[in-house]
Order: structure tokens, then C-alpha cells, then sequence
């Protein structure tokens, strides 16, 4: 028997690949399904199930592409309704996997047709659980994804209590879990980066599954709740209607364009440019108006979270040789509007003689000489979590993802100085400011872990050091 985590981490998701003999099933596949058929083919096993945990909102699964062309059904748990074929399973029902056993446990809270997938072995011992987005590891759904006129957030955690209580609470300590995400992912609030672990370890530590009212569990899984993602209920249609092979995506965007073929094309079809390098080398010199979200951070999310219409037209700016890479990882979340990509990078727009920006990014030690010397704006654009634990004195909270919503707060007429933890979310916020017009927009470089080098000093005027 072999069960495998295939881990993303730039959506901290996990996908799994379940073999028994010569029969495999997967659940929650990614959108680029020829890694599961490989594995099987390698493992000299046909794939008979394609298990769905429910509809997923922060990534394009691929479980229609992958039933295509294997003929494996996908089967949901109770009260799904997908566009397409699938196999509606009911709570308890069970599918042979060679001398195995996968029992469908229906779970509602994240989403009214959660499931958890149940594996037991050819005794009938329970040993493991495939919990979608019903437990984490450190934490449980949220439960305000699948609200509806008819049904709240405390409706959904209410479910959610009753389903963790009478389905996976009386399992034994032993099964080892095994979620869809884990710490990184806008599905839960507090995962830990642990990817799995016993059941019995989770009761211990897993504030969700501590003894406690109904009522308490409804407080508890709601206080704190950030909004999600712009882009989630696009995805969960996306993964209800069915979506076209991932190959299409890569043939149609994967199209190199010189300098003058990609400014027509970003003139003529209103396309916008994003420029995927690091944070540093963006700086220095771009594209005018492009914005820059760098390809080795959480990428996908920040897209679906800053360019609100999943279809508008992308053209890309990459460093040379990473343009599938960046085309497979925005197909993830559902945006396939790449029209091409610059041809020799960066470098072939600035060969060519062609107009460019660039944002003044300073080290946290010259920032620490102008706070110490000037009256300096700074704005930070950490999450508030971040910001309530230390944040430079009279530095004003923007966070990231609600950057469009407060715009007209930064100045045009004076210049201010924008960080974040690291450097990755700052220079995205500085990009789409200067497209915006905030021409006088500072970065600075390192961000917040930098500036506590220095002796700036906090909010209650205490020295960090």
C-alpha cells in the first residue's frame, strides 16, 4: 500500500496518491494531472477513483481533465451539484481499492458537501483520513466560505462542530491525518506547518478539538476571520463547471514576443504587464506601469488576490527560461488569459532602447537615517496580525490585500516609504502604486526584519535591537 502527500507549496496544498495493488485513487489532484498519471504508469496501476473533498476555492483542481482521460468517476459526498459527470456518493459509502477500503464520511462546515475520505485496511482498521478542508493540522475550515442568504457563517461552524464531533473525534488516536492545506493557505487561520499527523496528537493540541460547547466552537472558529481572497468564488465555479486541459493554457500563453510585438499587444488588447522577477531587480528597471508579484513567493495567491478579474489579459515579464513555470502556476488559480511573454526578458526591453521605470529601494539603515533626521510617512503593509506585535513608530496599517480599497491615503505631493516583513509584498505594493501615479513611493528593502536591526524605534518608543 502506498499513500503519497504531493505537496505545493507555493498553495500549500496537498494532493494525494493512494495505491493498493495495482488500483490507485486521487484526491484534490492539482490542475496539472499528467504527474498522476506518470505515477501510476510507473507503479503499474490503472487510477479507478478520483475523490474530491469538496469544491475547492483557492486553486483549479483538475479532476474533470484527469477523468477524461483516464475514466476514473469523480466522486463528491452528499449535496454537491458539479456541471458534470460525477458519482454524488452518500455519508458512509464505501469503494474497494484492491483489498482496501475508502469510506466517504460527509462532514459539512467549510462547505455543506465536505467529506473526509476514510482508509481502511484488509482487516477493516481504520488508518488513515483524508480531511479536505474539515481539519487541518492546528486548525479547522473556515466557515464562511459557503455562506448563503439562508445560511451564516455560525450556521456553517455549527456544522462543523456536530461533523467533527460525530465523524473524526471517534476515530481512533492512531490515524494519521492527512489535510488539503497547510500554514500559508487562506483556507484556515491558525495550520501549522506541519502537513500531517495522528488524530490522537490533534486532540491534544488542536484548539478546535478541545472539549467545548457548541457555542464556544462557533466564537472560537469565526473570531479573527480575515476576508478571503477576491478571487475564491470564481474558482469554486471554475471547479463546479469544469475548465479546459491545462496543455490549452500552455500552448496559448506560451508565446514569446519581441519588444515590439509585446508593447503592441499590451496596447491593442489592453493587457497587463506582470513582471514576475525578484523584488530587487524589478526595482531597478521596468516595464512602465507593470506590477511586479515575484514567481519565488506565495505567487498564485497574491494574483488572485490583487488582480480582481480572473480574465483579464496577462503579458509577462519572467527571467529567461521561467515562462511555463509562471503560465502552469497562474492556470492554478484560474487565470489563463496569458497572451505571451517577453522574449529574452528585461534584458531585450532595455537592448532595444525602450522607455522603462524604476522605484528607489533603500536599505533599513539609510530609512533609519532619514526617520531619525526628517518627519518621514511610512506605511506598512503587513497583515494587522504582524502589525500589532511591533511596527515602526506612527507607521500607518495598509495591508496588502486591501491596498486598491485606500489608495487615495497615500500622498502624490510628498514621498513615503513603504515596507512589509521581508521586501516580497512591499515592492508588490510599491509596483502598483507607480502605476497608479504615487511617483514619490519608497521601498524599503528587507522590510520590517531589517528595520529591527536599526535603532528605529517602535510604536511605544521602545529601541529594537
Amino acid at each position: 500500500m502506498i499513500i503519497e502527500q504531493l505537496y505545493t507549496g507555493c498553495l500549500a496544498q496537498g494532493a494525494y496518491y493512494i495505491q493498493v495493488g495495482n488500483e490507485a485513487a486521487i484526491i484534490d489532484p492539482l490542475r496539472e494531472v499528467q504527474t498522476y498519471m506518470n505515477k501510476a504508469s510507473r507503479n503499474g496501476a490503472t487510477i479507478k477513483y478520483i475523490f474530491e473533498t469538496h469544491f475547492h476555492a483557492d486553486f483549479v483542481s483538475g479532476h474533470v481533465d484527469l477523468s477524461a482521460k483516464t475514466g476514473a468517476p469523480i466522486i463528491y459526498g452528499p449535496n454537491a451539484k458539479p456541471a458534470f459527470e460525477a458519482t454524488i456518493a452518500t455519508d458512509g459509502q464505501e469503494f474497494k481499492l484492491g483489498d482496501h477500503t475508502l469510506r466517504l464520511l460527509h462532514t459539512p462546515g467549510h462547505t455543506m458537501e465536505s467529506s473526509c475520505i476514510l482508509l481502511l485496511d484488509e482487516t477493516g482498521k481504520e488508518k488513515a483520513i483524508f480531511t479536505g478542508d474539515t481539519l487541518f493540522i492546528g486548525d479547522v475550515g473556515r466557515p464562511d466560505l459557503a455562506q448563503k442568504a439562508d445560511l451564516t457563517q455560525d450556521d456553517l461552524a455549527g456544522f462543523l462542530y456536530e461533523s467533527l464531533r460525530s465523524k473524526l473525534l471517534p476515530l481512533p488516536n492512531e490515524v494519521i491525518v492527512y489535510p488539503a492545506h497547510g500554514a500559508g493557505s487562506a483556507c484556515g487561520k491558525n495550520m501549522s506547518k506541519e502537513t500531517f499527523d495522528t488524530l490522537g496528537h490533534q486532540k491534544e493540541v488542536n484548539y478546535a478539538l478541545q472539549p467545548q460547547t457548541k457555542e464556544q466552537f462557533i466564537e472560537a472558529v469565526t473570531d479573527g476571520l480575515t476576508p478571503p481572497p477576491a478571487y475564491f468564488p470564481e474558482n469554486v465555479r471554475l471547479n463546479k463547471e469544469g475548465i479546459e486541459p491545462v496543455e490549452k493554457v500552455l500552448k496559448r500563453g506560451n508565446q514569446p514576443l519581441s519588444p515590439e510585438a509585446f508593447e503592441a499587444v499590451a496596447n491593442t488588447e489592453g493587457a497587463l504587464v506582470l513582471d514576475t522577477r525578484k523584488p530587487q531587480e524589478f526595482s531597478k528597471a521596468f516595464i512602465p506601469r507593470s506590477i511586479n508579484i515575484g514567481i519565488d513567493g506565495d505567487f498564485a495567491p497574491w494574483v488572485g488576490t490583487l488582480i480582481p478579474d480572473i480574465n483579464q489579459p496577462l503579458l509577462l515579464v519572467t527571467a529567461p527560461g521561467r515562462e511555463e513555470e509562471v503560465i502552469t502556476r497562474l492556470s492554478r488559480v484560474g487565470y489563463d488569459q496569458v497572451l505571451g511573454f517577453l522574449q529574452g526578458g528585461m534584458d531585450s526591453w532595455l537592448a532595444d532602447g525602450r522607455e522603462t521605470d524604476a522605484i528607489e529601494s533603500i536599505h533599513a539603515e539609510t530609512f533609519a537615517e532619514r526617520f531619525a533626521n526628517e518627519e518621514v510617512i511610512v506605511k506598512d503593509v503587513r497583515k494587522p496580525s504582524e502589525y500589532e506585535v511591533a511596527h515602526v513608530a506612527g507607521a500607518e496599517n495598509t495591508p496588502l490585500a486591501s491596498l486598491s480599497d485606500h489608495m487615495a491615503e497615500f500622498p502624490k505631493d510628498q514621498p513615503f516609504y513603504v515596507h512589509c516583513a521581508g521586501g516580497y509584498r512591499s515592492m508588490i505594493a510599491a509596483s502598483i502604486l507607480k502605476a497608479r501615479g504615487y511617483d514619490q513611493v519608497r521601498e524599503v528593502a528587507g522590510g520590517f526584519g531589517a528595520i529591527a536591526k536599526t535603532s528605529v524605534a517602535t510604536e511605544s518608543g521602545e529601541m529594537i535591537s
